[in-house]
């Protein structure tokens, strides 16, 4: 027997609203149910976990169902033939697959599906996957050891993210005493720096995310979000009082999905060292990787970590299964001068003492899954979109379609909303910093900042 649950209040649906059912309320499906019903769609979820379901629904406005979602009788009863996006994110791959390709036959126009192994991502069997009904497929862990090798391009800084193929990057810098752009206001800054360069985009201050405008100052202790061009970054680096440095030595604490997958990638172009407590994996592990050492021990241990050279380490990742094991030895590795920290840090109410604490570079896959998912459920060309873990703001990459509204003025002259702004545009390779003078074209490929809840109000200028 299928139960199923109705939220009045969201009966009556927005018509430019998405019907999106999402099969599995775990920790990423909890996540993009919060987020995509804050964007007014219309969410239908189904778990067997009732106290699951009772807890999303008393927070959201959403309607639920309670059954499996590989049952044909429970997507039917979830109306998947009306529904415009089916996103399968249960923690069992098979369930996933299965369900999003019945949802496919009964009638979803689009399919997501969450996998475990990365051998469904390559092209014979995405492809395979593609005919049996599944749109798209998504790997959280492999998204997120892709972050990881990312955010070793630019250290010294928190959180590093590429926009079309790199020709543009947004970095987040922590600003302390050594800044030179430190107690200046936007516009003063204007006067001192080439400000053609670079733009601040966002501010984050304690808890609060702030998009600047020219009479804002920068202070002690701001996380602040730049849009530069690659061969700027080294001087927005020496405005914001950092040094860069190469990264050969590498540490990884922890064999689990993310960590074995950034092994993987790491050892090509560093020296790779991979601890894990268990001797099993350990075993298993020597086989899947080239040159990365695996050593077999318990990567709290600083005597361990003192046998293995920590002092000549570079950069320190640790990504066990527990948020504290992971915070706590990157805390270890930092005193002892490792210069670069990434931590594994899934559970969201520990993220702002993380980033308070100096914990560099944080992975979050509920995060990094939902960003990847969050693209799809627009009206828009999204080229690349993300949630910044520090942030509760949002940065994307959208296209200028044909006689969109960001087409018609100059930006100065478009009442853009005040919860957001542009940091750059990419136009025929060419990287742009905006300015008020500019005028968006069709095709343009725009970087837009923005909060929550004004994705929607910005989407609109970019819509045909």
């Amino acid at each position: 027997m299928f139960i199923i649950r109705t939220n009045l209040l969201n009966l009556q649906q927005n018509l430019n609203s998405m019907r999106i059912i999402i099969a599995g309320v775990g920790a990423v499906g909890t996540h993009l149910a919060k987020m995509l019903s804050r964007q007014e769609h219309s969410i239908t979820v189904i778990d067997q976990d009732e106290v699951k379901i009772e807890a999303l629904e008393s927070q959201l406005e959403i309607l639920s169902l309670v059954g499996s979602c590989t049952s044909i009788g429970a997507l039917k009863d979830a109306e998947v033939n009306k529904c415009d996006l089916y996103i399968a994110v249960n923690s069992q791959e098979d369930q996933n697959i299965t369900s999003a390709i019945l949802a496919k036959r009964l009638g979803a126009k689009k399919t997501i599906a969450r996998v475990n192994n990365s051998e469904y991502l390559e092209d014979e069997a995405y492809e395979f996957m593609r005919s049996l009904g599944i749109d798209i497929l998504i790997y959280p862990e492999r998204l997120a050891a892709e972050e990881i090798v990312g955010s070793l391009k630019q250290c010294g800084s928190r959180q590093m993210h590429e926009f079309s193929d790199g020709r543009m990057q947004l970095v987040g810098i922590k600003l302390w005493e050594t800044a030179q752009i430190l107690d200046m206001s936007l516009i003063e800054m204007s006067k001192k720096f080439d400000t053609d360069k670079f733009r601040i985009v966002a501010i984050k201050r304690k808890t609060k995310t702030i998009i600047p405008r020219g009479s804002d100052r920068l202070e002690y202790g701001d996380l602040i979000f730049v849009v530069t061009s690659p061969d700027y970054v080294s001087k927005v680096f020496d405005m914001c009082g950092k040094k860069q440095f190469e990264v050969k030595n590498i540490v990884i604490i922890g064999a689990s999905r993310i960590g074995i997958k950034a092994a993987s990638l790491l050892e090509k172009n560093y020296n790779v060292k991979i601890i894990e407590i268990n001797r099993e994996k350990c075993i298993q592990l020597t086989e899947k990787l080239q040159s990365a050492l695996v050593i077999n021990g318990d990567g709290r241990d600083m005597s361990l970590l003192r046998e293995e050279g920590i002092k000549n380490v570079d950069a320190f990742i640790s990504v066990t299964s527990s948020s504290e094991t992971n915070i706590l030895s990157c805390l270890q590795a930092k005193k002892v001068g490792v210069k670069k920290s990434i931590s594994e840090v899934e559970n969201i109410d520990y993220i702002d003492l993380a980033e308070n604490i100096g914990i560099g570079t944080l992975i979050n896959t509920k995060l990094i899954a939902a960003s990847y998912i969050y693209g799809y459920t627009m009206n828009v060309n999204v080229k690349h979109m993300r949630f910044l873990t520090f942030s509760e703001a949002e940065v994307f990459e959208l296209q200028a379609a044909k006689n969109s509204k960001i087409t018609k003025k100059a930006l100065k002259d478009i009442n853009f909303p005040e919860g957001a702004t542009i940091g750059g545009v990419i136009r025929n390779d060419q990287a742009i910093i905006a300015k008020g003078d500019i005028k968006i074209n069709e095709g343009d490929n725009v970087i837009v900042f923005a909060l929550p809840n004004f994705v929607k109000k910005v989407v609109k200028y970019f819509e045909k």
